[in-house]
């Protein structure tokens, strides 16, 4: 409120001492005493007088040094702010952080630094305490209007403290699968495994399950394998046996499990479960298939 009070006042000064400077030059640049136009040659001498009257020029060529020196700091800003964002990521790196997490820290890092080089520069203008104070009341009233946004950004820090999940790894929230991407300010990006790009709202994701299917080293897969009721048992969980144990993929310990899930109208069902590293699931899996058919 102080900052554009202050603003106000200052336009009506600027405002009061053209209209009096434009009055001592003339009433109209364009017509004489009499209301009649003026020729063009004195026409331009009005205007000319007029504009060296209101001295513009050797306001703004007095003001030139302050204005590009303000122009430096805020380019000077830019520019460190990118050295040493990237300075930090990369320390965080070599210190095997999370890619999402030193992302997240760089760009904060980095509005940090344009800010206070920013407000360096409007200082050299109006006092910097008002700018403060109003932006202190600006960000009272917008953390009321904007709750949402608010909650956006806290949950974004929660996951970064928490890290229910880091990037690569292949998670499902909220009915949606995929590799993470990248945590940002208001949303986490997801990567499917048919290659869409999917959005979620950092909210959505503390405030429902989150299923993280890399998390561990080693996963179990689990198959279902049907044989007719006049086929022998024994023999055919011996050959998944087989199959399984011949994929160098498959880990021997924990064993392979082959086991009679149920019994069916036609047929009867045989539960396999093998384990695996987390990335070669879908290779286990798809072998798997594939192996005991032609088995």
């Amino acid at each position: 409120i102080i900052m554009i009070k202050n603003f106000i006042n200052f336009l009506e000064a600027s405002v009061e001492s053209v209209e009096s400077t434009a009055a001592t030059t003339t009433s109209n640049v364009f017509l004489d005493e009499n209301g009649q136009f003026e020729d063009v040659s004195q026409v331009a001498d009005n205007i000319s007088a007029w504009w060296e009257e209101l001295a513009i020029f050797d306001t703004l060529m007095a003001k030139l040094p302050t204005i590009i020196l303000a122009a430096i700091l805020i380019v000077l800003g830019i520019f460190i702010s990118r050295i040493v964002s990237k300075f930090a990521a990369k320390a965080m790196k070599a210190k095997g952080v999370d890619p999402s997490v030193y992302n997240f820290i760089r760009r904060i890092i980095s509005v940090v630094v344009k800010a206070a080089f920013f407000l360096s520069a409007l200082s050299m203008f109006i006092n910097i305490n008002s700018v403060i104070a109003a932006i202190g009341a600006a960000g009272v009233t917008a953390g009321l209007g904007l709750q949402a946004s608010v909650a956006q950004f806290a949950s974004g820090i929660q996951l970064l403290v928490n890290r229910p999940f880091k990037s690569g790894d292949f998670v499902e929230i909220n009915g949606v699968s995929g590799s993470v991407v990248d945590v940002r300010f208001m949303q986490t990006v997801i990567n499917t495994p048919d290659n869409k790009r999917i959005i979620i709202p950092n909210s959505h994701i503390t405030s429902n399950h989150i299923i993280n299917y890399t998390a561990e080293n080693k996963r179990r897969v689990d198959l279902n394998f049907s044989i007719s009721y006049s086929d022998d048992i024994s023999h055919a969980k011996r050959i998944i046996a087989e199959v399984a144990n011949a994929n160098e993929l498959i880990l021997k310990d924990p064993a392979v499990q082959v086991n009679v899930n149920s019994h069916e109208a036609s047929s009867i069902n045989l539960v396999t479960r093998v384990w695996c590293k987390g990335e070669h699931y879908w290779d286990v899996y798809f072998a798997m298939q594939e192996n005991v058919k032609i088995a």
